[in-house]
């Protein structure tokens, strides 16, 4: 018995399926029956027709096709029986495509005409969602000063209206995008006339921005006025804050400072609300030197500065204050800051800020330490062992008395280059300094290898007199050292300098036995 149901119950839902592949079916031939009707029709069968054709899928994308052939018998024929119906047709789900390549391909005395008959319903037109696309195709074909005028009369005075819609304001655009400025004239009127209504709306904060994008000198500065004056209002919107920043974007500094000294006196105010703290931030950001210090000028103070650090939006405006703002006036903010954070210190905009500071904090210490660096003139980068590249050693006067320095040893001097021209005050009094060289102790230990490069050490005239200068080992190439006299009583006996060569009136007692193979 079960198994009779359920063979029952499966033969149904076999039939139920059939039943309905049958009505799918039936429906897929009335299709393509509509569709391959029009398959090699002539127009000319369809004359009185042609009006039910545009409101038909496929008889309007036959007629589309037909106009795509730029045949002026077809475009005639199709002109005459629609002009007449185009505002309802502009309106329709596919009569509005038909209009449209209509608009595209007929003459200008023909677009005049389709012009005048639908310039009274022009606006209804724009705020219907297939007409708007209808209008803008128009605005694009628009080809004589007439037409141009009878399309500015039929707009002007629902700009507005228009713009604050879903489908209209693209018709606003496209006037933007395809008119020229003077045509334009009549949107930015009415936009000055209604700026914070049209500068709030959702749609009307992105048309407000093209306008400025296409605006001619005079139209922008127009614009921007309106803009500026009503600037407290728009800054605390949440569609007219974005105005007001692509205002700033302009880096344009007659517009910007103007803006931004609207908000001086209400800093503290804008920074604690979501919109217009943005802002505040953007113009610490961009302003003037001397606008920015009337901004900051407003924060330092404890009192005020206690609440901005503890708002969710306004700490933002401080930590870019910080960021911006002179060196005295970021000592301020920090001095008023410091007293306050164990309050805030487990906030996270707290955490923030003392990380901010205290990253800061490093940066200066770096940067002192830095700067006392390079303030050590003569030391010069190769300041490692045997202090080489001691390249110009200015400053070294007055080094006399070097008495009683004990044994310096391991003072290898190599490379002591660019040592020309050494002043008169340096050449010591180098006299004073050889005679007060004898408590140094034993300078055999002090070995100068590689005293290379010392050539055109010149101008060391009696800076060698009763030196004791003994055991002076490996001093190489010490070459060119003219005019080195009267080096009296001065034992440089025993010095082993190979390579002396061009050691012009040098006069030295006791070097009788020059060896010119570099040894003595």
């Amino acid at each position: 018995m079960l198994r009779l149901q359920q063979t029952q119950q499966t033969q149904q839902q076999q039939q139920q399926q059939s039943q309905g592949n049958a009505k799918g079916n039936s429906k897929r031939p009335t299709a393509d029956v509509d569709a391959n009707r029009f398959a090699g029709a002539v127009l000319e069968g369809f004359v009185g027709q042609i009006y039910s054709l545009c409101k038909d899928q496929h008889g309007c994308r036959y007629l589309q096709k037909k106009l795509e052939e730029q045949n002026e018998a077809y475009l005639n024929i199709i002109f005459n029986e629609v002009f007449n119906h185009f505002v309802e047709l502009m309106t329709d789900p596919f009569g509005n495509y038909l209009c449209q390549k209509l608009l595209e391909y007929c003459g200008d005395e023909q677009r005049t005409v389709i012009v005048e008959t639908v310039a009274p319903e022009l606006v209804n037109i724009s705020l219907n969602m297939h007409g708007t696309r209808a209008v803008q195709k128009m605005i694009e074909f628009l080809s004589t000063p007439q037409q141009i005028a009878i399309v500015v009369v039929a707009l002007n005075p629902s700009v507005v209206t228009l713009i604050k819609d879903l489908n209209g304001n693209h018709v606003i655009q496209k006037c933007l995008n395809r008119l020229a400025s003077e045509d334009n004239q009549f949107i930015y009127n009415a936009i000055s006339a209604h700026c914070i209504e049209v500068a709030t709306h959702r749609h009307g904060c992105c048309v407000l921005q093209r306008c400025i994008d296409h605006a001619s000198a005079s139209q922008k500065i127009q614009l921007v006025r309106e803009i500026t004056y009503n600037a407290l209002a728009l800054v605390q919107d949440p569609f007219g804050n974005y105005v007001v920043q692509y205002v700033l974007d302009l880096s344009d500094n007659r517009f910007t400072d103007a803006l931004i000294r609207r908000f001086i006196g209400h800093v503290c105010v804008l920074s604690v609300q979501k919109f217009s703290s943005n802002v505040i931030e953007k113009c610490i950001r961009v302003a003037e030197a001397e606008t920015r210090k009337f901004l900051i000028e407003e924060m330092i103070n404890k009192a005020r500065l206690d609440k901005l650090l503890r708002d969710s939006y306004a700490n933002y405006v401080v930590q870019t204050a910080l960021d911006f703002a002179d060196p005295i006036q970021r000592a301020q903010l920090v001095e008023c800051i410091r007293p306050l954070l164990p309050a805030i210190r487990n906030t996270p905009y707290g955490k923030r800020i003392q990380s901010k500071l205290h990253r800061d904090q490093l940066s200066s210490v770096n940067q002192l330490a830095h700067l006392n660096m390079n303030n050590m003139g003569g030391m010069g980068p190769g300041m490692g062992p045997g202090m080489g590249g001691m390249n110009g050693m200015n400053g070294m006067n007055n080094i006399g008395n070097l008495g009683a320095m004990g044994n310096m040893t391991g003072m290898g001097m190599g490379n002591m280059n660019g040592m020309g021209g050494v002043p008169g005050n340096m050449a010591m009094n180098m006299a004073t300094m050889a005679n007060n060289m004898n408590g140094i102790g034993h300078m055999n230990v002090m070995p100068m290898p590689n005293m290379s490069n010392m050539n055109g050490v010149g101008g060391m005239s009696a800076a060698m007199t009763n030196g004791n200068m003994n055991g002076m080992n490996g001093g190489n190439n010490m070459n060119a050292m003219n005019n080195i006299p009267n080096n009296i009583n001065g034992n440089m006996m025993g010095f082993g300098f190979p390579g002396m060569s061009h050691f012009g009136n040098v006069g030295m007692i006791g070097m009788n036995d020059y060896n010119p193979y570099g040894y003595m």
